[in-house]
């Protein structure tokens, strides 16, 4: 029986789930789409007071399945931050779909809110549910422009998102029946007086331990997390469904999504599995090394802007998981700045795509010649996000790859910091192969026939063009203001299990 529920420890969930009901029944009588997003940004500030308002709070409710914390609320934040900014750069895509304004924002509301809600949950059923909410919210705003490709590109991640969740799903199963328990603290005490290692996976009898059953659970669950974090072998839909789904959805699945994947993958890995931290460190290591080298080498091939930045995405997973592997508390708080700088960056990235599309019609990069010299501020935006996403100075990508790879180094892991680098020098050349093609002189004659408003941009568009520009800047000069902050934020993901 769960008796000690602490609602207010909720409530930044609670304020987004009732605002999405709100914006959708409201959209049945409001008929004027800028009054339902001046409703939407003010009714944003609910959750975001209420998350505020749980600053410095540490407690935990329901029976232990939801903790708030500073990782929590770090998390929350910047799920709400990119929502603001997807929504903001929603303006001018809209006309595509005017008529389900309510919807789309809903939906997103409704996303939000589980990916807010796993960074929270110490529970693995919790966790599953949390993840399931954002999945399907995620399906149907990927189909929602009723295209060919739109609609492949939602049955694609469906499918195999159900496929991924079904073996996350048997994971648990296999955890639970062994340990007994679906809470982190339950599993971890387990797993911290048992012999759990993928190095005793067979009994004198023949038979499978429980050490293994235990070890292939671990890897089940971590299977899922792969699909949620995009990183080889799980990665095949991501090119699809980035290149199908409407562009700020694409922004909004390439970030917020992806946080909240490493967020509750390092809860899993460092509250309840550290105890066989040496049996899946390696793997993790190897995940990040093949998911780089893939996401960065497949990208130089793309003449799609969408699809080569959904490579980019695999190949950022990758860089992500060097910090995974080091595991300590540099590793981790590296983790978070990176999610933060990545963050920024990307949803920059890809609000100046939605504007140059807009004005050429077209996605494909060979389109974007001279496009610097008609839509001058959003080729700005888009070059710098470009060079953060190298990790060239001074831009905030720089310091997150100095700070993963930092990590890396003075964890012995200087070759995972090599490859790392390597890696970064291969992303220079498609990255910049765009730049270029932007600024070049011979043959720009730009077709702004697709652009609703002719040459403009809008007021709101400027403004998420202009918040991503500073914030790249800023993190990339002045990052000590949050490096303090994602240092304490990692300190509360510790290992509770009893020594052996």
């Amino acid at each position: 029986m769960i008796n000690d529920v602490n609602l207010n420890y909720l409530s930044p969930e609670i304020a987004m789930v009732a605002l999405a009901i709100i914006i959708i029944l409201g959209d049945l009588v409001i008929k004027n789409r800028q009054l339902l997003t001046l409703i939407t940004f003010a009714g944003l500030l609910v959750p975001v007071m209420l998350t505020i308002n749980l600053w410095g709070t540490t407690g935990e409710s329901f029976n232990g399945a939801l903790v708030v914390d500073q990782f929590a609320l770090f998390f929350k934040f910047l799920v709400m931050f990119a929502v603001f900014i997807v929504i903001l750069s929603s303006q001018d895509y809209l006309h595509r779909f005017t008529r389900y304004t309510g919807e789309y924002y809903g939906l997103i509301l409704l996303s939000a809110a589980g990916m807010m809600l796993v960074a929270g949950t110490r529970e693995l059923i919790s966790m599953y549910l949390a993840l399931e909410l954002t999945t399907f919210s995620i399906v149907a705003l990927a189909a929602f422009l009723k295209t060919k490709e739109s609609t492949e590109s939602a049955i694609k991640y469906l499918v195999l998102s159900a496929v991924t969740s079904a073996v996350m799903l048997y994971g648990i199963v296999l955890v639970f029946g062994l340990t007994g328990s679906t809470h982190f603290h339950g599993i971890a005490e387990w797993i911290g007086n048992s012999n759990v290692s993928s190095t005793s996976l067979i009994l004198d009898s023949g038979t499978l331990g429980d050490g293994a059953i235990g070890f292939i659970g671990f890897l089940f669950i971590l299977a899922g997390f792969g699909f949620k974090v995009a990183t080889v072998p799980f990665h095949m839909w991501v090119p699809d469904v980035y290149e199908g789904a409407p562009t700020p959805i694409t922004a909004y699945l390439s970030v917020a999504s992806k946080a909240a994947g490493f967020a509750i993958l390092l809860r899993v890995l460092y509250e309840v599995f550290q105890p066989i931290q040496p049996d899946w460190q390696l793997l993790i290591a190897v995940l990040a090394v093949i998911s780089m080298f893939t996401g960065n080498l497949l990208a130089i091939v793309q003449s799609n802007i969408k699809r080569l930045l959904g490579y980019s995405t695999i190949a950022h997973a990758g860089y992500i998981l060097i910090g995974v592997t080091v595991g300590n508390t540099l590793g981790q708080s590296g983790v978070l700045f990176y999610l933060a700088v990545y963050t920024i960056t990307n949803l920059g990235a890809f609000a100046s795509v939605i504007v140059i599309s807009n004005l050429t019609n077209s996605e494909k990069t060979s389109d974007f010649i001279g496009i610097g010299r008609v839509a001058i501020f959003p080729a700005i935006v888009l070059t710098i996000a470009l060079i953060s996403l190298t990790g060239a100075p001074p831009t905030a990508g720089f310091i997150g790859k100095v700070y993963l790879f930092n990590a890396a180094v003075q964890s012995d892991y200087t070759w995972l910091a090599i490859v790392g680098v390597v890696n970064s020098v291969i992303s220079a050349y498609y990255y910049w192969k765009v730049i270029r093609i932007m600024y070049q002189s011979s043959g720009a004659s730009t077709d702004t026939s697709g652009d609703p408003n002719g040459n403009r941009v809008s007021a709101s568009m400027n403004i998420s063009l202009g918040i991503a520009l500073v914030g790249i800047l800023i993190l990339g000069i002045a990052p000590d203001w949050i490096l303090g902050f994602v240092e304490n934020a990692v300190a509360i993901v510790q290992t509770t299990y009893p020594t052996a």
